[in-house]
């Protein structure tokens, strides 16, 4: 887990930081500026109500909610998490993410995906990493592509959003089609 004092740093123009309590006012405000870039791919808490419970959900499970931050003034320019980490013989997780409208297109969703992949492999010891995206959602496809993920079919009404069941087409990464990842099993994997 990244620390929330110390946030994940790749060089480039972008920073990884865990979301927190602080954050509300700002996420807020950029989740009501987004609403139209997001509508209906996701829905993301637009009061304090729901960010509080959203931001809860993070800090009781194993689950990570990763803020990615320019560089240099802090702005939060998205949203990573990596949800429904399974450990054991799967050692998995399944992505959702968002970019925010002030600074959507300029490709820090792009670098900031590539630290939550490394965090993922290397420090969370994950070898898969999931993201089911609405086929419709040509801008999130290019985003997993750009990063490496490799197609795998499409699933039928997979996952309930804005309304109603939507099919959904799947992408995966493992460790083996990334160079230099290198990371000790986690020890949930068995040894057979």
């Amino acid at each position: 887990m990244i620390d929330d004092d110390e946030a994940e740093t790749g060089g480039g123009r972008v920073t990884l930081r865990p979301l927190a309590d602080r954050d509300q006012d700002e996420f807020l405000e950029l989740v009501a500026a987004s609403r139209e870039l997001h509508r209906p791919w996701m829905k993301l808490p637009a009061t304090a109500q729901e960010f509080q419970a959203y931001a809860a959900r993070f800090a009781k499970t194993d689950d990570e909610s990763l803020l990615i931050c320019v560089r240099g003034t802090g702005a939060i320019a998205g949203l990573v998490n990596i949800n429904s980490i399974i450990r054991g013989r799967f050692q998995n997780g399944s992505l959702s993410y968002a970019a925010f409208a002030p600074t959507a297109g300029q490709g820090y969703m792009t670098e900031g995906l590539n630290l939550v992949v490394r965090h993922a492999f290397e420090g969370l010891r994950l070898h898969r990493l999931e993201a089911q995206i609405q086929p419709d959602n040509h801008a999130s496809i290019g985003l997993i592509r750009r990063v490496g993920f490799r197609y795998e079919g499409c699933s039928p009404e997979l996952l309930f959003i804005d309304g109603a069941w939507r099919d959904h087409e799947r992408w995966a990464l493992t460790t083996a089609m990334i160079d230099g990842v290198s990371a000790e099993p986690h020890p949930t994997l068995p040894a057979r």
